[in-house]
């Protein structure tokens, strides 16, 4: 089994590693990391807390010279993960003194374009890296390590174009690096034009299925949100996230929580950059349990100790099921996930059973619920299905 004393680090790097209790790489990090410090070019399927950050940071950390100009760039569809990757880089590179800063948007451009000045590295969400480059407010002539992380999810939010631009505002002459949880035709499409015979790197697996238990109950529509509020108060749990398809479901589950006396907070798109980053650190922090989000929070973000999933809506798109569920039940910890289904989540449901036929995702009886307070929409919910609707495949 390797050890990251096993890579051509520098000791300083090995250090830092150490610090942060990391011995063995995880499956990414061992077969991306030799040929990232090879310079060579990396196309690599990773899932959501595979360790990917790490492996591309081993390579900016060590070939980045300090007051040199920006010199990596790394590209994020959101901004907290824009965060979270800029932290991590600073943890790794202690002691170096590179100047990292994340950019972004829903914030003042003006204190970028200062601290732009002075950066080695920035990490930075397309839509405000582009305005920049439209600004002549950052320089990209020096840029020798290119990341793209998450990109299919950068794709998926339309940023196909900017992304484009932003690569050809770079040198021809660099490492580019592209990681995503799956690779698409248009990926490998857009790789096959920037990438020059890039390294592939498939460490798909994304959590330990004997430690993930998955439930569904069936319910009525007008009895979910009883049910989950049971099941919050009833269920012995660590960090808790519960998973809805939209703000106003988000923001209408958790004021329904509070007031039955569940510690919740909500994180959307919707919500202003600082409020979205106090609620990471309350509930990164533990000093709340239960996070209501929407799938902004499902990729990228490194968040510990969850020990519950729960499905309120259940997603469109299968391969969303899939980041959610992989929250949990990491590093060797045990984890569940329910899925609270009405009838409005059966044609998503059938999606994935049909997508993911080795899951097994056992029915569970509904317990009996007792009353609890509410407060109504704004207004009602338009109606998603029928109750006579046949799913694809049995649940049962």
């Amino acid at each position: 089994m390797k050890t990251f004393d096993d890579f051509e680090l520098s000791i300083q790097l090995k250090t830092n590693i150490k610090k942060a209790e990391l011995t063995i790489p995880t499956q990414v990090q061992e077969m991306s990391i030799p040929s990232i410090m090879e310079g060579k070019d990396v196309i690599g399927e990773s899932a959501t807390g595979s360790g990917k950050t790490l492996a591309f940071g081993c390579g900016i950390i060590e070939q980045v010279v300090p007051n040199r100009g920006v010199q990596a760039l790394v590209l994020t569809p959101t901004r907290e993960l824009a965060e979270q990757v800029k932290e991590a880089l600073v943890k790794f590179s202690y002691n170096k003194s590179l100047k990292m800063m994340a950019i972004y948007g829903g914030v003042s451009i003006g204190p970028q374009i200062r601290d732009l000045k002075r950066a080695d590295v920035v990490v930075a969400t397309p839509g405000r890296l582009l305005d920049h480059l439209q600004r002549n407010t950052i320089d990209t002539s020096r840029v020798s390590i290119l990341v793209l992380d998450e990109a299919d999810r950068m794709l998926e939010m339309g940023f196909i174009e900017d992304v484009e631009k932003i690569i050809r505002a770079c040198p021809s002459k660099r490492q580019t690096m592209f990681f995503s949880a799956t690779i698409t035709p248009r990926i490998k499409e857009l790789a096959d034009n920037y990438l020059h015979n890039p390294v592939n790197v498939s460490a798909t697996k994304m959590v330990d299925p004997k430690k993930l238990k998955q439930v569904y109950y069936d319910i009525s529509k007008n009895r979910k949100l009883s049910l989950l509020i049971h099941l919050l108060q009833s269920e012995r749990a660590g960090l808790v996230m519960v998973f809805c398809n939209t703000r106003k479901n988000t923001d209408f589950v958790t004021k329904n929580l509070k007031i039955n006396r569940v510690n919740a907070i909500a994180i959307h798109g919707g919500l202003a950059q600082n409020k979205r980053t106090k609620t990471m650190d309350l509930f990164n922090n533990a000093k709340i349990g239960v996070l209501v989000c929407t799938d902004v929070a499902a990729r990228g973000l490194h968040i510990d100790d969850v020990s519950h999933i729960y499905n309120y809506d259940l997603p469109k798109d299968p391969n969303d099921y899939v980041h959610r569920i992989g929250r949990t039940a990491r590093a060797g910890e045990e984890g569940k996930v329910i899925n609270v289904l009405c009838d409005y989540d059966y044609e998503n449901f059938s999606r994935i059973l049909d997508e993911y036929r080795d899951f097994n995702i056992e029915k569970v009886d509904t317990p009996p619920l007792g009353r609890i307070e509410t407060i109504k929409r704004d207004e009602s919910r338009p109606r998603h299905g029928r109750r006579d609707f046949k799913p694809r495949r049995r649940w049962n």
